[in-house]
């Protein structure tokens, strides 16, 4: 669900690439926010980290190279990493947009789940930890906020990397939020493996059986030291008749000791599968009680309170239940049921369990081992036969007996040897292998240079190569751990050198529109540089004539590529030849860069000479080279017969002139009193259109 609030990050452009829509959600160290991808037009998760953190120059060194690692696990059950960069004081991640709720939302809303429901939501999320597991990816934060579940029920779980990069440059500190889901390994400050997420998952699993975390506190402290010195409980504690292969698995995943747990996500998912496919349809459908549930939640509430808010106390093991008389829970048919059950037991006992009379307790009664599954009856077999080979191995005679001379030389050698043994220790811790130092700065230094400032300290070294966008070639990224981590000089520090910028090959962009050389660019993550349009007589315009760097050249992502688009045809203006004569004309249309055509039918014209062009199509305007001029020619004026209009009055035959055509000239004699045409001339033959025919009028 988005949250409308007021926040200055949204309706920026982040890296002038991610227009932030919304904020999503905010958290210890970082707020994520709804983005639109500008380049590659998608929406996309940006998490923003926090301005103590994005100040932390070693921390953003180790945050890039953990969402390169991250950017590079593809799994349809993990959240992909998409980007990393920063933009001023604005240190940024981007992730896989899902668009849906998450797992604590569920458990939030319905509390404890059915076996069903859990092991199916776990299943896809125990699938992704070990694909990443088997590619050398521990995530060290699983918990129910890092479980996304997509609307159209896609699961994924999220935030790779991300707590890696804040663990190894912050203090224990900053796991506070989540110390709920923290293995004991990493409460101690030891190194987390595969095995430490497998404890998460099954500390999860746990909440979503019984609706309640194993462990409670009101400081963080307290649950932290439960999760060291503790041991997760059946869940079936609080869900009665759960199955016992169900609590097996809570407990396999919770042990203590991570030798005693599953080795990584692949192996707990085979033996999850197991047990769903194993199940019956009634073990897999119990529903949790509301009771259950309801009591949880009240004994959390006085725990609370009873508890000091500034003075740890370690919890104690419960008081043994007290029931009044006649209400043992036998007297109800069931164990766990009844008032007495209700009211006295702090936790609903498992079915089939019931508690001894006083007579028995005093008489050394005790119950019977609960049944086990096959994997526990496996590993109490195997703390058996521990146990029988470490009772062999313990001398049933004392140093008291025997000679008092032998015994004291067997003192003297025995503090001898705890001498020479507290001396080693000393000298190893202090001075030796197993002395502590800081892993010294070796980024920007050659291969050569790094390996001496390592051996110089007294670290071994291995190397691994690493693209990298800023530090050339050949030369040290980093260290892992990194610079300034305190670490025993046993343990080997790898270096991760340089190959340079990862580079991918342009795409193909001459030849297609402009439009499609933008999709080519985005798909490829490369940018779209100078575009110069050009005429060009053969493409059409909007078609990408060159570009440059050349399709096929190797670059790294977000290069530019400058491209050449074609105007089109260049246009050329059409000229005038109206009036000149036919060779002219065409000799004219030709220099121009076009076609002169001449009609096959020749018009008269009594202003135009014969052989002069009359008319052009088109006459004005522009063409294409190789376009067509239509030239139509002059015949010359029409050849018509002037008839005799003398006799005739002067304004008939002014008139009759006129219609033929031609132009009447009067000139009158004696002021043309009479109005008669007196002469005419030319008179009786052909004469050009037009002419002018001069008539004498008396």
């Amino acid at each position: 669900m988005q949250e409308h609030v007021s926040d200055p990050v949204v309706g920026t452009l982040v890296d002038n690439r991610y227009a932030v829509i919304s904020r999503l959600a905010r958290g210890g160290m970082s707020t994520v926010y709804l983005a639109v991808d500008e380049r590659l037009d998608r929406e996309v998760a940006l998490k923003v980290l926090h301005p103590h953190l994005a100040a932390d120059d070693n921390f953003l060194g180790r945050l890039g190279r953990e969402a390169k690692a991250a950017a590079r696990l593809s799994h349809p059950h993990v959240v992909g990493v998409l980007d990393q960069g920063n933009d001023g004081n604005t240190a940024y991640l981007v992730m896989e947009y899902i668009k849906g709720h998450t797992l604590r939302d569920v458990l939030r809303d319905r509390g404890a789940l059915p076996p069903r429901l859990a092991l199916a939501l776990i299943d896809p999320v125990v699938e992704g930890l070990g694909a990443a597991h088997a590619a050398g990816f521990i995530h060290r934060d699983v918990k129910p906020e890092n479980v996304l579940i997509a609307d159209d029920g896609r699961i994924k779980i999220g935030d790779f990397g991300l707590a890696r990069a804040v663990t190894s440059s912050t203090s224990t500190g900053a796991l506070i939020g989540t110390v709920a889901y923290i293995s004991p390994e990493l409460v101690l400050g030891k190194p987390a493996d595969a095995r430490s997420d497998v404890y998460s998952v099954g500390i999860m699993l746990y909440e979503m059986l019984t609706g309640r975390q194993p462990f409670e506190g009101e400081v963080p402290v307290q649950v932290a030291y439960q999760h060291v010195n503790g041991r997760v409980g059946p869940p079936s504690d609080l869900v009665p008749h759960l199955a016992g292969e169900v609590d097996e698995l809570v407990q396999w995943c919770t042990a203590n000791d991570p030798e005693n747990r599953p080795v990584d996500g692949n192996a707990l998912l085979q033996e999850l599968r197991h047990i769903r496919t194993n199940l019956t349809d009634a073990e897999l459908d119990l529903q949790p009680p509301a009771a259950a549930t309801a009591a949880s939640q009240h004994q959390t509430e006085v725990l609370a309170r009873a508890s000091n808010p500034t003075t740890f106390m370690p919890p104690s093991r419960p008081a043994a239940p007290a029931y009044p008389p006649g209400e043992h829970p036998q007297a109800h048919g069931h164990a766990g049921q009844g008032p007495a059950a209700t009211t006295h037991v702090p936790y609903p006992l498992r079915p089939g369990l019931t508690l001894p009379d006083d007579d028995e307790a005093d008489s050394g009664w005790s119950p019977p081992p609960p049944r086990l599954g096959k994997r526990a009856q496996r590993r109490a077999d195997r703390e058996s036969e521990k146990h029988r080979a470490l009772a062999a191995a313990t001398p049933v005679r004392t140093l008291r007996e025997g000679n008092p001379r032998r015994r004291g030389f067997l003192w003297v050698l025995v503090l001898i040897i705890a001498a020479l043994l507290a001396t080693g220790a000393g000298w190893f811790f202090g001075m030796g292998p197993g002395a502590a130092a800081a892993v010294p700065a070796v980024a920007n230094k050659t291969v050569v240079q790094a390996q001496q400032l390592l051996s110089g300290v007294g670290f071994r070294s291995t190397t691994s190569d690493v693209f990298d966008d800023e530090v050339p070639t050949g030369l040290v990224v980093g260290s892992e751990p990194a610079a300034g981590t305190e670490i025993r000089k046993f343990q080997p520090v790898s270096l991760l050198v340089s190959k340079g910028p990862q580079l991918f090959p342009l795409p193909i962009l001459t030849g297609g529109t402009l439009a499609e050389a933008k999709g080519a660019l985005n798909a490829a993550e490369m940018a779209l540089g100078t575009a110069t349009e050009q005429f060009d007589e053969e493409a059409a315009a909007g078609t990408v004539l060159s570009q440059d760097p050349a399709a096929g050249t190797p670059a790294r992502h977000g290069t530019p590529v400058a491209i050449v688009v074609s105007k089109g045809p260049q246009p050329i203006p059409v000229p005038s030849v109206v009036g000149k004569a036919e060779n002219d004309a065409v000799a004219a249309v030709e220099k121009a860069g076009l076609t002169a055509e001449v009609a096959p039918d020749e018009v008269f014209d009594r202003n135009v000479p014969e052989g002069a062009v009359v008319t052009q199509s088109p006459a004005n305007g522009t063409l294409t080279r190789g376009g067509t001029v239509t030239l139509t020619i002059s015949k010359g004026p029409r050849m018509v017969d002037v008839p005799s209009y003398i006799g005739k009055q002067a304004s008939e035959a002014r008139k009759a002139l006129e219609a033929l055509g031609f132009q009447v000239r009067v000139n009158n004699i004696l002021g043309g009193f009479f109005g008669t045409v007196r002469d005419q001339s030319p008179v009786n033959r052909e004469v050009p259109e037009g002419s002018i025919i001069t008539i004498t009028v008396v």
